[in-house]
């Protein structure tokens, strides 16, 4: 059974997630009334498998590094997760894109500057004094994505990098669970909010399932502008950014 299971890595990985996210979803509407989102729970618990195989193995991949769950490493690799990350956006249509007009736009410059300041403003909090270091944590405020590209642009440590990565998976988690809180209060309910809400907040992955949980409709406009934010921080952070803040310090 074991050697099945490993030569069939991918499948294992995929039914392991979907046993997870059935998991997930159980927990959240029995034991929190569906108060916290199934995805963040999820999130929490891959997370936990994560360290817990890292723990148990010592390596360096996590869950992947226990010889069952070794399919996790294609699985959770960058080509299926641009996949997702494009899979999100469709549905969505031009016309109603349109609409969102210069409040999109702004909203992805707003969303970034402020996300990375923030976190430039954290690092130093916590002595950080490099500019590679302030730029690398600064990124991972924007997203876990955007964090790691810097950091490997601009030649930051290891250590950081892992910060900027760790700094943008909370976002995302705080995120999946507060959209659905602040939906009401702050408009959250037409394709035009939610492409500036995820213009502002940027994290593909909390925007979607937090918009998920407040309406699935509004989850390719969100998604849209969220993987923009993505592509927009990717291009600043490194460049433009990162020289406004050798300026500056």
């Amino acid at each position: 059974m074991k050697e099945l299971l490993i030569k069939n890595g991918l499948v294992t990985a995929l039914l392991t997630t979907g046993l997870l996210m059935l998991a997930s979803a159980w927990i959240s509407a029995r034991l929190t009334g569906k108060k916290i989102p199934m995805a963040a729970i999820a999130i929490f618990a891959g997370l936990l498998m994560a360290y817990m195989g890292g723990m148990y193995t010592h390596g360096k991949n996590g869950i992947a590094d226990v010889g069952i769950f070794s399919g996790f490493t294609l699985m959770g690799g960058s080509m299926l997760r641009d996949f997702t990350i494009v899979a999100t956006a469709m549905g969505a249509t031009f016309d109603e894109m349109k609409k969102a007009g210069w409040a999109g736009f702004i909203s992805l410059l707003l969303g970034v500057l402020v996300a990375f300041f923030a976190g430039v403003a954290l690092a130093l909090a916590m002595g950080y004094e490099d500019v590679r270091s302030l730029a690398t944590i600064g990124a991972g405020a924007c997203t876990f994505i955007v964090g790691p590209v810097t950091g490997a642009a601009v030649g930051a440590s290891s250590e950081v990098i892992a910060l900027s990565i760790a700094a943008g998976v909370f976002k995302s988690i705080m995120v999946t669970i507060a959209t659905p809180w602040v939906a009401r209060y702050i408009g959250l309910n037409n394709p035009q909010s939610a492409m500036v809400y995820g213009g502002l907040i940027g994290t593909t992955s909390g925007v979607a399932a937090g918009l998920a949980a407040t309406d699935p409709r509004l989850v390719p406009y969100g998604a849209i502008t969220a993987t923009f934010y993505t592509g927009l921080g990717c291009l600043l952070c490194p460049s433009i950014l990162y020289l406004i803040l050798q300026q500056l310090i």
